[in-house]
């Protein structure tokens, strides 16, 4: 079970968070056989929790990571909703904050 950021718990339905990080990839240079592994790969994360019940913000956070792996552009799309950026400042304060990652790796 999911449980959302008001309370609300859904089951968990592995074709709706495909279908958000594939939104975030369109258009840009990923296999979708990429990202079938990302969700691999978070899946694993969540299951290896051994909790029946995983806040959904620990599964955002999860995408975010395997996102800023692959993709910047894809990172900020999935971000820009994940994280209801609001307004382009927001969308530029989270470009910065990659933008200085970026350049200290």
């Amino acid at each position: 079970m999911i449980v959302k950021s008001d309370g609300r718990r859904e089951q968990y339905d592995r074709q709706k968070l495909l279908n958000g990080i594939r939104i975030a990839c369109a258009k840009r240079p990923i296999a979708m056989a990429d990202v079938d592994r990302l969700v691999d790969r978070v899946e694993e994360q969540v299951m290896s929790m051994g909790r029946s019940e995983v806040r959904s913000d620990i599964i955002g956070e999860a995408v975010l990571r395997e996102l800023k792996d692959i993709d910047l552009v894809a990172y900020i799309r999935f971000a820009t909703v994940y994280l209801e950026l609001k307004d382009l400042n927001a969308v530029r304060h989270e470009i910065d904050k990659l933008l200085t990652s970026a350049s200290g790796r």
